[in-house]
């Protein structure tokens, strides 16, 4: 590691990434809708346009499909490039080039053809932007064989997952939550990376495992803080990696633990907590001393008024409900 760990933003830290990236092997180029001029849609290519002009900060035509078809065929010809869709929920209008191009090219062509490519994307619920714009649709996308799907929550995550997901041959996928945008914390300054293909606890505890992501990890911590304050030291697995999720770092989290609960900002109804769910019953079911609880959105579209967006989503006040139930359970 190059430099002492320094304090800044998410978006910084996203910004610094993506400028290493950039720096450090010419075929890194970004492309999207606003990218350039307009410093990007939450502002984390801001000067990067002036430092690299235009061959390398491509602003695009408002039309998803066509540019991550672009980036696809980028990817195919050797280039690295970094493809920012504004919202997770405009990115179903590029979903046949992600799932039909991008996730099978690879295994099509028996290997002959990798798709070096990463898409970043904003997602989660929080701003008061309606149904549109605040979808957590990642667990959609991690239903997906062929690709990689990250989540970070931190600051240091922002800023060190992304070189690796540039080597990886196949296409990856970032979620960054929209309200951490402004987050601050510390990151390495340049020339770190992180295991993309791990969880990572973030707090260590003995009766009760807490597993979240992205938008979910800064509240269950907090509840977990709750928690302690009544004698119940809950462990938070911060799971950041969703395809392939880190079965192994689960199942050791609830074998030590015996009891679980899944915080997910995707609706309940078949979505990435059922998945967590089902892979602790599979793997450790005898050493369950209560049933896996969760704490999802409610199933609904996200509400634009800020009471009832409130209301849909996960809060810290359920996630320490939740897991009080499942201490209460002992067996």
């Amino acid at each position: 590691m190059s430099g002492d760990p320094a304090p800044m933003t998410y978006r910084e830290a996203m910004r610094q990434a993506i400028r290493e990236a950039l720096l450090r092997d010419e075929r890194v180029f970004l492309m999207g809708e606003d990218v350039g001029r307009y410093g990007g849609c939450y502002a984390v290519s801001k000067g990067l346009l002036d430092e690299f002009g235009p061959a390398r900060i491509r602003d695009t035509p408002l039309s998803e499909s066509a540019f991550v078809g672009a980036g696809i065929g980028a990817a195919v010809n050797g280039m690295r490039p970094i493809v920012e869709i504004m919202t997770v929920n405009f990115s179903l209008l590029a979903l046949d080039q992600i799932l039909n191009n991008a996730a099978t090219l690879l295994h099509m062509s028996g290997g002959q053809f990798p798709v070096p490519l990463v898409i970043r994307m904003a997602t989660g619920a929080g701003r008061q932007v309606a149904a549109q714009h605040s979808h957590s649709l990642e667990g959609w996308y991690a239903h997906i064989p062929g690709i990689k799907i990250l989540a970070p929550a931190t600051v240091e995550d922002a800023r060190c997952m992304l070189w690796p997901a540039l080597e990886d041959p196949n296409p990856v996928l970032i979620f960054e939550h929209a309200l951490l945008y402004n987050s601050e914390g510390e990151a390495p300054a340049e020339g770190h990376t992180v295991d993309i293909s791990r969880a990572r606890l973030r707090r260590e505890g003995r009766d009760v495992s807490l597993f979240a992501y992205g938008g979910t990890l800064a509240k269950t911590l907090q509840a977990a803080e709750a928690l302690a304050t009544d004698g119940i030291e809950a462990e938070v697995v911060d799971l950041r990696v969703l395809r392939p999720l880190d079965t192994a770092a689960i199942l050791a989290s609830v074998a030590k633990t015996r009891r679980a609960v899944v915080v997910d900002e995707g609706w309940r109804s078949g979505g990435i907590s059922a998945e967590i769910s089902a892979r602790i019953t599979e793997g450790c079911f005898y050493e369950l001393d209560a049933p896996v609880a969760r704490v999802c959105t409610r199933e609904v579209p996200i509400p634009y008024p800020k009471h009832l967006e409130d209301a849909a989503l996960p809060q810290v006040p359920a996630i320490i409900a939740a897991a009080r139930e499942v201490v209460g359970n002992r067996g």
